[in-house]
Order: C-alpha cells, then sequence, then structure tokens
C-alpha cells in the first residue's frame, strides 16, 4: 500500500480522497491554489503545496507544477478526483513516466473512453447495448450525411467526438437545417475541444438518464454496483441523483450492468469508472463512460456499502477486489441533492464570504463539503460548495429523510440552490419517480411563468 499519495484536486472531492486515505493510513499532499489557501481540506492536510494563482490553467491544470509538488513531497501516488485533469490521458501519461502511480484506468483506456466515437465502437465490440447512429465520424460529403441521417430518422443529434459536460451538442429537427448544424458543430468542437469531428445519433424524446457504477481490478475481475438515476439535471448538469433507478424492472438492470463489467474485462479497465446510459421505453443505450469517480459516488456507497474512493486506491496499489458480484447487495434507496453558489432559480452564480454554515445531521445523513462559517467561495470555479445525501430503508423514507435535512440546512452571506432542492423534493411527479432528462427545465419554464 501506499505511503504518501498527492490529491491534484480541489473542493469537496478533495476533502473526500483526504479522508480515504486517512482511514487507510496514507499520508496525503495536498495541492491549491492561491484562490484556495483557506480551504478546510488545507488546513488538514499532511503537506499542503501551492502550485499558482486562482486560475486553473495556473494551478489545478498545470501538469509541471503538480508533478514538480509530487516530487518535492516524495508522494507514491496521484489521485486526479473528478473534473480539471481526472480524464485527461496526457496527463495520465506524464504521471506515469514521472515514476508515479495514477489513480485511475491506464492512459490508453482514458484515451479510448474520453473520445465518443472510439468508445462507442468498444462498447459495440463488448456487446453493451448503443444509441443507433453514424459508423463513426460523419464525413465531409453533404450527401453523404443527409443519407445517414435519413436511415437514422429525425429527429438526430449531432455531438462532438471530444466533448463532454453537456457541450458540443446540436439537435436537428429536419433535412433543410442539417448541413449547416454539423458545421457548426464542427466549428464548435475546434474551438471548445481542439478537435472538429463530429458523429450523429438518433435523438431520443423523452429518456431517462440511468448509469452504472463499475470497479475493475488488474487481476481481471470486474464488478458493477448497481445503478444510479441522475435524470433531474439543467443544461445537462445533474442537480439530483438517486440509487436505485425507480420503477426499472430488476432484471433489466442486471442484464447491462453483467455487459458493462464484462466491457470492463474486454477493453482491459481499471479502477473505478461510469457507463452512462440513455433509458427509454424500456431500452437502455449507451451514450459514454465516464473513466473517474463521480459526484454522485456517495448514493452508490450509501446502499452498497463499498468505499468506491478507497478501492480507487487499493485497486492502483495492485490489490483485487476483495469481493465477487454475488456479494454485492443493494439495500435501500439513497438521494443526493447537489448545493451550489448560486441564484436557485436563475443560476447566477454567487461567490463570497458565508456567514453562516449549518448542516443537517441525524440517522442516515451524510454532507460531503468543504466549507465552514466564514469561508469564503471563490469566484473561479465550478459553483457546487457540496452535496447532501440521505439513505433511507425506502424510496419514500428517503424522500422525506431528505425534506428533513434541508429543512435544517442554514447557509447565509451567500445564495444556494436550497429552496429548489426543497420545492423538488415535493413535486408530484418527482416523488413519483422516473421523470425523464428534460423534465427540470420544463418545470423551470412554467415556474417562471
Amino acid at each position: 500500500m501506499f505511503k504518501k499519495i498527492l490529491i491534484a484536486n480541489r473542493g469537496e472531492i478533495a476533502l473526500r480522497i483526504q479522508r480515504a486515505c486517512r482511514e487507510m493510513g496514507i499520508k496525503a499532499v495536498i495541492v491549491y491554489s492561491e484562490a484556495d489557501r483557506e480551504a478546510k481540506y488545507v488546513k488538514l492536510a499532511d503537506e499542503a503545496v501551492c502550485i499558482g494563482p486562482a486560475a486553473s490553467a495556473q494551478s489545478y491544470l498545470n501538469m509541471p507544477a503538480i508533478i514538480s509538488a509530487a516530487e518535492v513531497t516524495d508522494a507514491e501516488a496521484i489521485h486526479p478526483g473528478y473534473g480539471f485533469l481526472a480524464e485527461n490521458a496526457d496527463f495520465a501519461e506524464r504521471v506515469e513516466k514521472s515514476g508515479f502511480v495514477f489513480i485511475g484506468p491506464t492512459p490508453e483506456a482514458i484515451r479510448t473512453m474520453g473520445d465518443k466515437v472510439s468508445a462507442k465502437q468498444a462498447m459495440i465490440k463488448a456487446g453493451v447495448p448503443c444509441v443507433p447512429g453514424s459508423e463513426g465520424v460523419l464525413p465531409e460529403e453533404p450527401k453523404e450525411i443527409i443519407r445517414i441521417a435519413r436511415q437514422i430518422g429525425y429527429p438526430v443529434i449531432i455531438k462532438a467526438a471530444g466533448g463532454g459536460g453537456g457541450r458540443g451538442m446540436r439537435v436537428v429537427h429536419t433535412e433543410a437545417a442539417l448541413v449547416n448544424a454539423v458545421q457548426t458543430t464542427r466549428s464548435e468542437a475546434a474551438a471548445a475541444f481542439g478537435n472538429p469531428a463530429v458523429y450523429m445519433e438518433k435523438f431520443l424524446e423523452n429518456p431517462r438518464h440511468v448509469e452504472i457504477q463499475v470497479l475493475a481490478d488488474t487481476h481481471r475481475g470486474a464488478v458493477w454496483l448497481g445503478e444510479r438515476d441522475c435524470s433531474m439535471q439543467r443544461r445537462h448538469q445533474k442537480i439530483i441523483e438517486e440509487a436505485p433507478a425507480p420503477g426499472i424492472p430488476r432484471r433489466a438492470i442486471e442484464r447491462v450492468g453483467e455487459r458493462c463489467a464484462a466491457a470492463c474485462k474486454k477493453i482491459g479497465y481499471r479502477g473505478a469508472g461510469t457507463f452512462e446510459f440513455l433509458f427509454e421505453k424500456g431500452e437502455f443505450f449507451f451514450i459514454e463512460m465516464n473513466t473517474r469517480v463521480q459526484v454522485e459516488h456517495p448514493v452508490t456507497e450509501l446502499v452498497t456499502g463499498i468505499d468506491i474512493v478507497q478501492m480507487q486506491i487499493r485497486i492502483a496499489a495492485g490489490q483485487k477486489l476483495p469481493f465477487t458480484q454475488r456479494q454485492i447487495e443493494v439495500r435501500g434507496h439513497a438521494i443526493e441533492c447537489r448545493v451550489n453558489a448560486e441564484d436557485p432559480y436563475k443560476f447566477t452564480p454567487s461567490p463570497g464570504r458565508i456567514t453562516t454554515w449549518h448542516m443537517p445531521g441525524g440517522p442516515g445523513v451524510r454532507v460531503d463539503s468543504h466549507v465552514y462559517a466564514n469561508y469564503c467561495v471563490p469566484p473561479n470555479y465550478d459553483s457546487m460548495i457540496g452535496k447532501i445525501i440521505v439513505h433511507a430503508d425506502t424510496r419514500e423514507q428517503a424522500l422525506a429523510r431528505m425534506r428533513t435535512a434541508l429543512s435544517e440546512t442554514v447557509v447565509e452571506g451567500i445564495q444556494t440552490n436550497i429552496p429548489l432542492h426543497s420545492e423538488l423534493m415535493v413535486d408530484a411527479k418527482f416523488v413519483e419517480g422516473g421523470t425523464s432528462i428534460h423534465y427540470l427545465e420544463k418545470w423551470l419554464a412554467q415556474r417562471r411563468r
């Protein structure tokens, strides 16, 4: 086992990884930007190294600075968390070439799964169900693009091969708009991701977003840890996540879960990962794989009792998975609300000093946050400042527990989206379960009228 790990991230995930290290008796090195000097995990660190100014490009995305910090502190491994460099194959490669262990998949696996076209081709070969679409990248010839769209059937969606985070996508409903939409998406993809390649898929009108969490070791062991429903999202950004997904037959989930575990073995995957699917009319369609720990991992931890971050570290250290698929049981129901420093309905960021910070407690309540009273939320990064997660025997009880938890939460000095969560927890359609990925946007539009 490692004696010292460097955490190449910030915010609540940096604290989450730090806690996992402490429990395992591993020293944690924290890297931080000048804007994060006062963060809780910096104060709690065994060692902390400032790697640059507030701007991400000069700190959390600065590969040489992170690797230098690992060298001067004698760290053995680097955990990338999520976001920033977590799914950057070049970073994983540089980490390993510099003599450190990258706590994540191989650079090759990150490359394959990071490109949406090669990921889809790998999944088709592995027998994972995919959305009908173009075979690979779209050609330049407009007539050929029109032929492919006719074959798939409208509406279609044009996606950037190197895209992510909900960017680089355009829905097309008519043939007249197709060629122009492809050209525009190519230009946007080149500017945003440095890769102009785009592909086409059937646009599913009313799907749910359901994902499968996997763990794979370096000894050809792979398991899936149940599913999560992440359909409550705005502009492709998740707001509420839950496990298990309400109203989907168990056998259907098991079938797709088994295929995901088999796919991990087939592509030689290692570490934690998530297969993301659109689910519509009883069918699963693969959209992408996240080759890292996800923001919503706590709901899976609470229903399975498995510490996903510790498992990432154990796998990176060469250990075998300590359980088989048969030993994994999903118990009860868990819900996570992402707490963002923003206007709850306009979504404008609300950085600044927190004057009061009172988080909920009680049985089955977990709060993952790096924030405290008098902490100043910097304007330089993502607006998420924490997560409130609850676990109970049934979904109904979990909803009641979350309502109570949200009612106990007090944050003053800045705005947060807690009022939005409180409203959604009593919304009839959400309470019923099984809302589509478009539900929240429509709900917000109606609310504004």
